[in-house]
C-alpha cells in the first residue's frame, strides 16, 4: 500500500513532539480519564520501540485538579486556576510515570512558562534540559507551569508552546492531538462541513471558518490556536499532523488521518525562531520604502537613515517590530539603541552620526544577524 503524500515524513521522523489537549485526557466534569491516558501512552511507547524520540507536551493539569477540588468547570479567576493546577499537575505526572513504567520508560517532567521561551538564556537552558533527557533515554513530559503562570493560563492550551518546543528540540514532526479529527472547512458538527485533508499554505485556509474552544469547559484552545501552532511549525520547516487523540496511532505511524500541514518554509536557526515567535516586541520602528526593500529583498541591516518614526518604550537589546509606512509588520529585530536615543538619529547616515557623536554611533539600528522577516 502506498504512503499518502507527505506522510512519508511522518514515517521517517526521528524526533517527534506530540501535543495532547485537556479534553483528550479528562472527563467533561474534570478529573483524569485513566483509560484515555493509558491509550495514549500505549501508542507513544510503540513509537519509542521503533527507536523514535518523543517529547510529550501535555495539557491537563488544571482539568485534572477540578474534581479533587470539587469544581465543576474550569475556574475563571486566576488564583483558583493556579490552585487546580497545583493539585492536578501532581496527579497528571504520577499517572504518566506509572503508565510509561509499564514499558520500562522513564519520564522527566519539564514545566515551562512564557518567560522560559522569551528570555534567550532560559531558552538555551530549556534546550539543554530537553536534549539531555532524550539523550539518556527519558521521555520528557512538558507542560506550562500553570501554578505560577499568569498569561499562560489564558494562552492557548499549550498549542503554541508545542510548536516552539518542536523547533527548540529540532523535531522532525509535530503531532497535535485534539477531540476533533482534523480541520474542517466549517463547523464539524454540521453535515455540510468537510475535512481538509492537507494544507499546503495559507491560501488553502482562505474562507475557512475556524472555531474556538468547545463547550466542555476543560480546555482553553480550539482550532484557532492549533492552526496558529501549525503555522509556526510549518514556516520553520516542521510538518504537522492534526487529528483526534483516538487516531494517535494512525498519526504517529504515517497513516491517512486528520489534516496534514505541509512545510512552507525552511528550518531557521534557534535564535531566529526564538526571535520570531517567542519574543514580545517592546516597540516598533517605522521604515521608509527604501529601507523596507533593503531589509526584505537585499537582507541588509537596518540603518538610522531608513527609520522615519519610533514607538514604544524599549532599551538596547530589546525586540522591536519593523513596520512599513502602512503599519504592516515586515520583521522583528533586536534594537541597538534605547527608545529615547533613536529620535535624534533618524534619517541620518551612520558616517554623519559618527562624525558628530563619535564612533560608537557608526552602527546599525538592527543588525541583519539579529533580524527575522515575518513575511514568509
Amino acid at each position: 500500500m502506498s504512503v499518502p503524500v507527505g506522510r512519508e515524513e511522518v514515517a521517517s521522523a526521528h524526533r517527534i513532539v506530540v501535543k495532547v489537549g485537556s479534553s483528550s485526557l479528562t472527563t467533561a466534569a474534570g478529573g483524569l480519564d485513566a483509560e484515555r491516558v493509558d491509550a495514549l501512552v500505549d501508542v507513544i511507547a510503540a513509537k519509542r520501540a521503533e527507536g523514535t524520540e518523543v517529547v510529550l507536551v501535555s495539557s491537563g493539569a488544571i482539568a485534572a485538579g477540578l474534581a479533587p477540588l470539587g469544581l465543576h468547570r474550569r475556574p475563571r479567576d486566576l488564583a483558583t486556576a493556579q490552585a487546580a493546577a497545583s493539585v492536578g499537575q501532581g496527579l497528571l505526572v504520577a499517572h504518566y510515570t506509572a503508565s510509561f513504567a509499564r514499558y520500562d520508560l522513564r519520564v522527566g517532567q519539564v514545566l515551562l512558562t512564557v518567560d522560559d521561551m522569551t528570555r534567550r538564556v532560559h531558552y538555551r537552558n530549556a534546550y539543554r534540559t530537553l536534549d539531555r533527557l532524550l539523550t539518556v533515554g527519558a521521555l520528557p513530559v512538558v507542560n506550562e507551569n500553570d501554578t505560577v503562570a499568569t498569561e499562560e493560563i489564558r494562552f492557548g492550551d499549550n498549542d503554541r508552546l508545542a510548536a516552539l518546543v518542536a523547533h527548540l528540540v529540532r523535531a522532525d514532526l509535530l503531532v497535535l492531538l485534539s477531540d476533533v479529527d482534523g480541520l474542517y472547512d466549517g463547523d464539524p458538527a454540521k453535515p455540510t462541513s468537510s475535512l481538509i485533508a492537507a494544507v499546503h499554505g495559507p491560501g488553502d485556509l482562505a474562507g475557512v471558518e475556524i472555531g474556538k474552544a468547545g463547550k466542555a469547559g476543560v480546555g482553553t484552545g480550539g482550532m484557532v490556536t492549533k492552526v496558529e501552532a501549525a503555522r509556526i511549525a510549518t514556516t520553520s520547516g516542521i510538518p504537522v499532523v492534526l487529528t483526534s487523540a483516538r487516531y494517535a496511532s494512525d498519526a504517529l505511524f504515517g497513516k491517512e488521518t486528520g489534516t496534514f500541514f505541509h512545510r512552507t518554509g525552511t528550518r531557521r536557526s534557534a535564535r531566529l525562531q526564538w526571535l520570531a515567535h517567542a519574543t514580545t516586541p517592546r516597540g516598533r520602528l517605522v521604515l521608509d520604502d527604501g529601507a523596507v526593500r533593503a531589509v526584505t529583498e537585499r537582507h541588509t541591516s537596518l540603518l538610522p537613515a531608513g527609520v522615519t518614526a519610533v514607538g514604544g518604550s524599549f532599551g538596547a537589546g530589546d525586540p522591536v517590530d519593523l513596520v512599513d509606512e502602512n503599519g504592516n509588520i515586515i520583521g522583528r529585530g533586536l534594537v541597538n539603541f534605547d527608545a529615547q536615543e533613536l529620535p535624534g538619529l533618524l534619517g541620518r547616515s551612520t558616517h554623519e552620526l559618527a562624525r558628530e557623536l563619535g564612533p560608537a554611533y557608526e552602527r546599525e539600528v538592527v543588525h541583519r544577524d539579529d533580524l527575522v522577516l515575518m513575511r514568509r
